[in-house]
């Protein structure tokens, strides 16, 4: 197989597209973002990258927290628009239609109609260049009894997430194997 050297870009594929919900009351704004993943799992950390430009970004140093809500193939529109409009000039809550529900253990409101919220506190920002890495704590998870299975797990089946690449949404499917499969005889 031949390959061909590219110049150096964040070339991982695909990555969680997202709406972060952050701010309270009034100034709550919802950011969506392509650069979340996974940072620990003891103590649980999640890191977001988000410019320093960005609205959202001051909302987040000022606030100390964050909430990652993960929409579904069907919210993908909605997704789409919160990343090309800016809070500072509209109210994304209102123009999706989006209802700012309670969190359980943050301040900052959750998208009620997203199936998975993983509400986080900031416990690190690290200026990396172009964005700054929020490490946060996640400090409770809400998901949606709709999504989840006979042992209370998510069913992505059910939950119908996507993923972004190369500037395109993808939804997510077919099942390849479970963890471990590669020694189960």
């Amino acid at each position: 197989m031949a390959k061909v050297t590219k110049k150096p870009t964040t070339a991982l594929y695909p990555v969680p597209a997202v709406m972060v919900s952050c701010g309270v009351g009034e100034r709550a704004n919802i950011i969506t973002l392509a650069w979340v993943g996974t940072l620990c799992s003891k103590p649980p950390l999640v890191g977001i990258g988000v410019r320093p430009s960005r609205h959202s970004h001051g909302l987040i140093k000022e606030f100390g927290e964050f909430v990652i809500n993960l929409p579904s193939a069907e919210q993908a529109r909605w997704l789409d628009y919160c990343g090309i409009v800016s809070g500072r000039d509209e109210d994304k809550w209102a123009a999706c239609g989006f209802t700012p529900a309670p969190a359980a253990k943050v301040q900052t409101p959750l998208i009620a109609e997203c199936l998975v919220n993983i509400e986080c506190r900031l416990q690190q920002t690290l200026s990396l260049g172009s964005h700054d890495l929020f490490i946060g704590e996640v400090a409770a998870v809400q998901m949606d009894e709709a999504v989840l299975d006979e042992r209370g797990r998510l069913d992505f089946d059910k939950a119908r997430p996507f993923a972004y690449s190369s500037g395109e949404y993808r939804r997510i499917g077919e099942l390849l194997g479970t963890f471990g499969y590669s020694k189960k005889k």
